[in-house]
């Protein structure tokens, strides 16, 4: 139910961030709009570059069909295997992260958070993507060392960022990376659409009845404790 409202955020957040809505916008409402400027707010193009898609599960594939579909992107992705519907309907190409992140011109973060993504992106790796890259994270915070994404938003490493998701959250208001232009933050609002919510709210409800009535439940983290239940 998370799969179509993630994947929008995560296109919301990469434009946002290429084309610099945020600065421009703040710039604007500050009363520092006077004209229009040949180079003011210059961004990043999006059609024929290359996106990097870090964990092509069900949010991966459904943010790329989006930027492949409607831009024409080439699509790179990590995953523990071959994606068979990535590779036939948006003729995505399975590489190395280091691969990746040398040829993405955007790298949208999809991986899920265990041991061995935790700060998966540091300095080492932002290092490796191209100046003008857009980074978006949608999946977990602790996945990104948020000083090292600073240092490399301030120094140019990376043109800019679209984070959905922050260590800790809600991120104090004192942070970094609230300080830098290039860098949108969102409040983890990527299921915050009317339909999504409603639907969050019916499963829940759902397994509440099931469980008060002995039954199964329909959406089970952990279903082989069923026979262990309380009669």
């Amino acid at each position: 139910m998370l799969t179509d409202a993630t994947a929008d955020i995560a296109v919301t957040l990469l434009l946002a961030a290429a084309r610099r809505l945020g600065e421009s916008a703040a710039d604007a409402k500050a009363g520092r709009w006077l004209t229009w400027e040949p180079l003011g707010w210059l961004g990043q193009d999006l059609v024929g570059r290359t996106l990097g898609i870090v964990g092509m599960g069900r949010i991966g594939f459904a943010t790329a069909k989006r930027l492949h579909g409607g831009w024409g992107m080439k699509v790179l992705y990590t995953a523990r295997g071959p994606k068979a519907d990535a590779d036939r309907q948006l003729g995505a190409r399975r590489v190395e992260l280091d691969e990746l992140l040398a040829e993405s011109d955007f790298v949208s973060v999809h991986a899920d958070l265990n041991p061995t993504t935790r700060g998966l992106f540091g300095t080492a790796q932002f290092a490796k993507m191209k100046r003008t890259a857009v980074f978006v994270n949608t999946s977990r915070g602790p996945l990104v060392d948020q000083v090292a994404l600073a240092d490399a938003l301030r120094g140019g490493t990376i043109f800019a960022a679209g984070l959905d998701v922050t260590e800790p959250e809600p991120l104090p208001s004192d942070h970094d990376l609230y300080a830098l232009p290039n860098c949108v933050v969102a409040p983890h609002v990527a299921s915050a659409t009317i339909d999504t919510r409603n639907a969050m709210a019916r499963l829940c409800a759902n397994n509440l009845l099931a469980g008060v009535r002995g039954e199964a439940l329909p959406n089970w983290v952990n279903p082989e404790v069923a026979e262990k239940r309380r009669k």
